[in-house]
């Protein structure tokens, strides 16, 4: 298999398992202490069974490693830096929310402008754009 198609496959596969919140949730809960089940429970607000679950399937991609403390089960991340590597990921929300507030504001200024009277609205039109233009 062509090394490119390898990896993508792989990528692919690691970000459909981190495509659930409860997952991400747990590796951020993860990222600078070791957990057992319960505690991640209480964190998270989910059921015992769903935090189960969910380990479940990240220590099957081997994103988090489990360690026996008596009858405990301790988890934590194989690699800490996934979740490092998903705070840096929040530089993505962040853009598309400026853009999004662009967004907005150009919505509002048009629904300001076209609630005004026919004559009105074109005056502040030109004045919108020359303030953008930074006239």
């Amino acid at each position: 298999m062509p090394t490119r198609l390898l990896i993508t496959k792989e990528l692919a596969t690691m970000l459909g398992v981190l495509g659930h919140p409860h997952r991400i949730r747990i590796i951020e809960e993860l990222r600078h202490q070791e957990l057992d089940v319960n505690s991640i429970q209480k964190v998270l607000g989910i059921t015992h069974s769903s935090v189960s679950q969910n380990l479940s399937v990240l220590r099957t991609h081997r994103l988090v490693t489990e360690r026996r403390e008596g009858r405990h089960v301790i988890y934590s991340l194989t690699n800490p830096k996934l979740a490092v590597w998903l705070v840096d990921g929040l530089q993505f929300l962040e853009a598309e929310l400026v853009a999004q507030l662009e967004i907005r504001e150009a919505v509002e200024t048009a629904r300001s402008i076209w609630a005004q009277a026919p004559e009105e609205s074109d005056e502040d039109e030109v004045g919108v754009q020359a303030k953008r233009a930074g006239v």
